[in-house]
Protein backbone atom coordinates (compact mmCIF):
# COMPACT_ATOMS: atom_id res chain seq x y z
CA UNK A 1 0.00 0.00 0.00
CA UNK A 2 1.23 3.37 -0.31
CA UNK A 3 0.89 6.67 1.30
CA UNK A 4 0.25 8.69 -2.23
CA UNK A 5 1.17 8.99 -5.34
CA UNK A 6 3.03 12.18 -7.23
CA UNK A 7 2.68 13.05 -10.73
CA UNK A 8 6.53 14.47 -11.45
CA UNK A 9 6.95 17.70 -13.92
CA UNK A 10 8.36 14.78 -16.23
CA UNK A 11 5.35 13.00 -16.48
CA UNK A 12 6.30 9.95 -14.59
CA UNK A 13 4.08 8.76 -11.60
CA UNK A 14 6.13 7.75 -8.29
CA UNK A 15 4.58 6.13 -5.19
CA UNK A 16 5.75 6.92 -1.39
CA UNK A 17 5.67 3.85 0.61
CA UNK A 18 7.42 5.62 3.95
CA UNK A 19 7.95 9.27 5.00
CA UNK A 20 9.39 10.44 7.80
CA UNK A 21 8.58 13.82 9.36
CA UNK A 22 10.25 15.45 12.01
CA UNK A 23 10.86 19.17 13.39
CA UNK A 24 13.89 20.40 11.68
CA UNK A 25 14.80 22.23 14.94
CA UNK A 26 13.45 19.76 17.46
CA UNK A 27 15.33 19.37 20.21
CA UNK A 28 17.60 21.86 19.96
CA UNK A 29 18.76 22.85 23.21
CA UNK A 30 21.08 25.60 22.60
CA UNK A 31 22.17 27.80 20.28
CA UNK A 32 19.67 29.27 17.51
CA UNK A 33 19.11 28.65 13.57
CA UNK A 34 22.22 29.56 11.89
CA UNK A 35 24.15 27.93 8.95
CA UNK A 36 26.43 25.67 11.18
CA UNK A 37 23.40 24.18 12.60
CA UNK A 38 21.58 23.98 9.15
CA UNK A 39 24.85 22.16 7.84
CA UNK A 40 24.75 19.35 10.71
CA UNK A 41 20.82 18.96 10.51
CA UNK A 42 20.96 18.27 6.94
CA UNK A 43 24.18 15.88 7.04
CA UNK A 44 22.51 14.09 10.10
CA UNK A 45 19.56 13.34 7.79
CA UNK A 46 21.70 12.04 4.93
CA UNK A 47 23.36 10.04 7.17
CA UNK A 48 20.25 8.29 8.76
CA UNK A 49 18.81 8.23 5.04
CA UNK A 50 22.08 6.36 3.89
CA UNK A 51 21.93 3.97 6.49
CA UNK A 52 18.14 3.17 6.74
CA UNK A 53 17.55 3.15 3.05
CA UNK A 54 21.08 1.58 1.90
CA UNK A 55 19.48 -0.17 -1.30
CA UNK A 56 18.20 3.34 -2.58
CA UNK A 57 20.53 6.20 -3.65
CA UNK A 58 19.63 9.30 -1.29
CA UNK A 59 18.81 12.93 -2.87
CA UNK A 60 18.58 15.83 -0.66
CA UNK A 61 15.83 18.38 -2.29
CA UNK A 62 18.28 22.26 -1.52
CA UNK A 63 15.84 23.61 0.99
CA UNK A 64 14.94 26.87 0.77
CA UNK A 65 16.33 29.53 3.50
CA UNK A 66 14.93 32.32 5.42
CA UNK A 67 16.94 35.35 7.29
CA UNK A 68 14.92 36.83 8.90
CA UNK A 69 15.93 40.20 10.49
CA UNK A 70 18.07 39.33 13.99
CA UNK A 71 20.39 39.88 15.43
CA UNK A 72 23.53 37.41 14.42
CA UNK A 73 25.17 35.67 17.55
CA UNK A 74 28.21 33.54 17.42
CA UNK A 75 27.49 31.77 14.75
CA UNK A 76 26.84 34.17 12.37
CA UNK A 77 23.36 35.28 11.40
CA UNK A 78 19.84 33.82 11.81
CA UNK A 79 19.23 31.08 9.39
CA UNK A 80 15.90 29.32 8.99
CA UNK A 81 15.01 26.37 7.30
CA UNK A 82 11.23 25.41 6.92
CA UNK A 83 9.90 24.01 9.77
CA UNK A 84 9.26 20.34 9.17
CA UNK A 85 12.08 17.94 7.48
CA UNK A 86 10.63 15.00 5.29
CA UNK A 87 12.69 11.56 4.37
CA UNK A 88 10.70 9.56 1.98
CA UNK A 89 11.25 6.58 0.02
CA UNK A 90 9.37 6.56 -3.50
CA UNK A 91 9.26 3.84 -5.66
CA UNK A 92 8.02 3.68 -9.63
CA UNK A 93 8.33 1.58 -12.51
CA UNK A 94 11.66 0.68 -14.02
CA UNK A 95 14.23 2.88 -15.35
CA UNK A 96 14.88 0.40 -17.90
CA UNK A 97 12.16 0.16 -20.42
CA UNK A 98 13.18 -3.90 -21.11
CA UNK A 99 12.80 -5.11 -17.96
CA UNK A 100 10.00 -7.31 -16.52
CA UNK A 101 7.72 -4.60 -15.00
CA UNK A 102 6.62 -7.60 -12.67
CA UNK A 103 10.30 -8.38 -11.40
CA UNK A 104 11.73 -4.47 -11.28
CA UNK A 105 11.18 -1.02 -10.32
CA UNK A 106 12.94 2.09 -9.65
CA UNK A 107 13.63 3.56 -5.67
CA UNK A 108 15.10 6.58 -4.68
CA UNK A 109 15.06 8.47 -1.09
CA UNK A 110 14.43 12.00 -1.52
CA UNK A 111 14.67 14.23 1.46
CA UNK A 112 13.31 17.56 1.37
CA UNK A 113 12.10 20.67 3.77
CA UNK A 114 8.55 21.50 3.80
CA UNK A 115 6.17 24.27 6.08
CA UNK A 116 3.57 21.45 6.99
CA UNK A 117 3.39 18.26 8.43
CA UNK A 118 1.39 17.04 5.14
CA UNK A 119 1.84 14.18 2.84
CA UNK A 120 2.47 15.44 -0.92
CA UNK A 121 -0.03 14.33 -3.25
CA UNK A 122 -0.62 13.77 -6.52
CA UNK A 123 0.12 17.33 -8.74
CA UNK A 124 0.18 19.57 -5.26
CA UNK A 125 3.19 18.42 -4.23
CA UNK A 126 5.62 21.19 -3.85
CA UNK A 127 8.12 22.03 -6.93
CA UNK A 128 11.27 21.03 -6.01
CA UNK A 129 9.85 17.37 -5.10
CA UNK A 130 7.93 17.19 -8.15
CA UNK A 131 11.00 18.18 -10.58
CA UNK A 132 12.94 15.52 -9.13
CA UNK A 133 15.41 13.96 -12.39
CA UNK A 134 13.88 10.23 -11.56
CA UNK A 135 15.76 8.84 -14.37
CA UNK A 136 18.72 10.30 -13.82
CA UNK A 137 18.76 9.99 -9.51
CA UNK A 138 16.52 6.73 -8.76
CA UNK A 139 17.69 3.13 -9.53
CA UNK A 140 16.61 0.05 -10.53
CA UNK A 141 16.14 -2.96 -7.86
CA UNK A 142 14.84 -6.41 -8.52
CA UNK A 143 11.48 -7.02 -6.31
Amino acid sequence: MTLSRLVLTSGRRVDLGELRLTSTYGGMLDGYPCRPVNELRIKGLLRSAEHDYPTAPVHLIPPPHEYPDHYPGAFGPVEMLPPVACVGVFRSTALTPSRDPILYGSHLTIIWFQPHARVPSGCDAQDGLRAVAWEQLARDYEL
